[in-house]
């Protein structure tokens, strides 16, 4: 298991990311001065958001059904927990968006290889699964 979020397990035989990208905001007020920098203020924490990317081989898994899944999960707008292989949870996140593209196709128009890209959010609500 590389991660896991909710009950969908990303690995070999479903989905395999090459890339995942973490970037945490953090919210500061300003307010202009005159003849000097404005002063600034810390006011919380902004949005946290990891988007994984990778290819998915019609030899290794069905990256199809497992892309289907992910769009279940996300259609249901429900908040799922995030936890790698190692036991690290990062908390409960929505899926915001999923990007797939397809190529090498067999005769029958299956697509030996789908690219996906996946972006998720964190939010406080409490996590479905």
């Amino acid at each position: 298991m590389m991660l896991s979020l909710g009950m969908f397990v990303f690995s070999v035989e479903t989905l395999a990311y090459d890339e995942l990208k973490r970037r945490t905001d953090y919210r500061h007020a300003r307010s202009a001065r005159i003849g000097a920098r404005d002063a600034v203020q810390f006011v919380g924490p902004g949005e946290d958001t990891i988007s994984l990317s990778g290819a998915a081989y019609a030899e290794l898994s069905d990256g199809a059904a497992s892309l289907d899944d992910l769009r279940d999960m996300a259609s249901s707008g429900d908040a799922w927990s995030l936890v790698d292989g190692a036991g690290r949870a990062y908390g409960a996140f929505v899926i915001e968006g999923i990007d797939e593209g397809q190529s090498h196709f067999l005769p029958d128009g299956t697509p030996r290889k789908i690219e996906f890209s996946l972006s998720l959010l964190m939010v406080e609500d409490e996590p479905t699964a």
